[in-house]
């Protein structure tokens, strides 16, 4: 190896790409498991390579213990697996309006297989889903995970430990705000079937004979997909709104 990089060299750049391979792993869009593990690890790769020979300063020395260079390894894996979950996280923001507003127009039990999720969900949930990856890509959000992965070694240098405290905290504040987010993007859909489950209920008080599951049901059906298509724009743009802000943490 000598011919080509010093020890040093390659020591970092091991470095590099445990933290880098990690996030990329992980993030939204190019994360996903539908894309190809070798493609994920050559991309991962290509980006080590482009960003150790701009690293300047800070960088440890070679370790003289094995045991000193697996420690290296695991706490940049650490860090990449961190910063790669926490911007994970906040999809769940899309996976849990498509759950309430599944839940508000009966259509909870219409399962199907999620791309970005390891388990099936509600095809509301997978279309949000897949909408918000969509997003991510068109608004050019990817070019911002770029840049929070070369920002990250300014606020995750080598010579420091991993700030678990404030991982820990971030991590709870990001998943809280997913949750109210995604109870905020369903609102629209909330506030129907709400009036809608009102008024319901006053016409089977009313008249006790009518059939009203026969009647509410495809009703509810109809109105919430409604009234779900009328709102998706304003969805796209407050969800985009919020993890930008979540970006501009880190990038």
């Amino acid at each position: 190896m000598e011919h080509y990089a010093t020890a040093q060299q390659v020591f970092v750049a091991g470095l590099v790409f445990a933290r880098v391979g990690a996030i990329v792993m992980l993030i939204p869009g190019l994360g996903e498991t539908f894309i190809p593990v070798r493609i994920r690890l050559s991309l991962a790769l290509l980006l080590a390579l482009v960003l150790f020979p701009i690293l300047k300063g800070g960088t440890p020395p070679v370790p003289t213990e094995v045991s000193g260079v697996a420690l290296a390894v695991i706490k940049e894996t650490a860090i990449g697996l961190m910063i790669g979950g926490i911007l994970r996280m906040f999809m769940a923001s899309l996976a849990s309006a498509g759950e309430i507003m599944s839940i508000q127009t009966t259509l909870a039990f219409a399962q199907t297989a999620n791309p970005t999720q390891a388990s099936p969900s509600t095809s509301l949930g997978t279309f949000l889903g897949l909408m918000g990856i969509l997003l991510i890509m068109t608004t050019n959000l990817h070019h911002l995970f770029l840049s929070a992965i070369v920002r990250s070694y300014t606020i995750f240098p080598f010579s420091k430990d991993i700030p678990l405290a404030d991982a820990k905290d971030l991590a709870v504040q990001t998943m809280s705000r997913s949750f109210a987010l995604g109870l905020q993007l369903s609102a629209p859909v909330v506030a129907l079937s709400l009036i809608f489950n009102i008024a319901t209920g006053l016409v089977g008080r009313v008249m006790p004979q009518f059939q009203i599951f026969f009647v509410a049901t495809p009703l509810m059906v109809l109105l919430g997909l409604s009234v779900f298509a009328l709102s998706l724009g304003v969805i796209g743009m407050v969800w985009v709104d919020h993890y930008r802000d979540l970006l501009a943490v880190f990038a």
